[in-house]
């Protein structure tokens, strides 16, 4: 029978039939020789065919095969730097909450998930979240970094779970789709989704006051159905977020505002750093382009892992410093 992938906590996975049974399922060990450069061959998303164990009263069974995904979303392994781990799969929208402050999200961890979202061909929204806790300066910090990435064609919502902002326009957003919130630990998703559902009552744990960071709740991915019909992924929280098997001269196709000025560099392999007559720099210069977003591609294009973190204007510092 068929079903989807609903939760994978690296060894058991929750699939749901399309009767709305669950059934706990592993995998055959066929899957972890095939060539899949990934940490889990079996992503939450997956639609997948099992084969229920023969017991009188089946509760298990074993998965023996994974249809093709329309799209995934990966990150690189965190212990295994040749490899990746694929977030979740068959991904309608993708829904990054972005902090201002308590934790802060920088541009250049917003960079690298807006181009792994266009390498992987699926849509990205941003979601300044906690907006209830801002104060004049973080407002205008996120009303900036609201006005680069709309003017790039990024669709931005603000919300609050405590004063309910936006959340109707969230809900609109999500209707009929799978959708996947992620962002760094302490961003709010686990709250946010328990205002979406109430009833769900996932776990929420507050910021570390001392690291300004968040703590992890959320242990592995896992869907949930909400009664407004939509289907909401939740993800572990990610400090750190690498592009993966991507090519140096296809990098700038991946930020839209590049490449649209592509056809206007003199050079049709202008990787926009060193080149003469390049247009991307020319628009740099003219303040067409942000300095934070182009800080972020040289970041990626000389293979940097976010070793520095950056904010909205520009400004690096050193995380071991922080």
């Amino acid at each position: 029978m068929t079903g989807l992938v609903y939760k994978s906590t690296g060894s058991w996975y929750s699939v749901k039939t399309e009767e709305g049974t669950v059934y706990e399922c592993r995998i055959k060990g066929k899957f972890r020789i095939k060539g899949i450069k990934s940490t889990n061959p079996v992503a939450v998303g997956d639609v997948v065919d099992i084969e229920l164990d023969e017991t009188v009263d089946a509760v298990t069974g074993t998965i023996n095969k994974i249809h093709d995904r329309k799209n995934y979303i990966v990150r690189k392994s965190v212990n295994l730097s040749h490899q990746v781990h694929i977030i979740a799969s068959n991904i309608d929208t993708l829904l990054l909450l972005v902090t201002i402050n308590n934790p802060p999200t920088t541009t250049s961890f917003i960079d690298r998930f807006l181009v792994t979202a266009e390498a992987y061909d699926i849509q990205a929204i941003l979601v300044f979240n906690k907006t209830d806790t801002y104060d004049e300066g973080m407002r205008d910090e996120q009303l900036y970094m609201q006005y680069v990435y709309g003017k790039i064609g990024y669709k931005c919502l603000t919300v609050s779970s405590v004063t309910g902002e936006g959340i109707d326009e969230l809900r609109a957003e999500m209707k009929d789709k799978v959708s996947m919130f992620s962002g760094h630990s302490g961003v709010g998703k686990s709250t946010l989704i328990n205002t979406l559902q109430p009833g769900l009552e996932l776990k929420t744990k507050q910021i570390s006051e001392q690291h300004s960071q968040g703590q992890h709740t959320t242990t592995f991915a896992e869907m949930f159905d909400l009664d407004f019909g939509a289907k909401i992924i939740d993800t572990p929280g990610i400090r750190g977020f690498g592009v993966v098997d991507m090519e140096k001269d296809e990098l700038g196709d991946y930020f839209p505002e590049f490449f649209a000025l592509k056809d206007k560099c003199k050079f049709n392999n202008c990787l926009h750093k060193d080149e003469p007559h390049c247009a991307v720099k020319d628009a740099l210069d003219n303040d067409e382009i942000a300095f934070s977003r182009y800080r972020s591609y040289l970041q990626m294009l000389d293979g940097e892992d976010e070793h520095y973190r950056t904010d909205i204007y520009g400004e690096e510092r050193n995380k071991d410093e922080e």
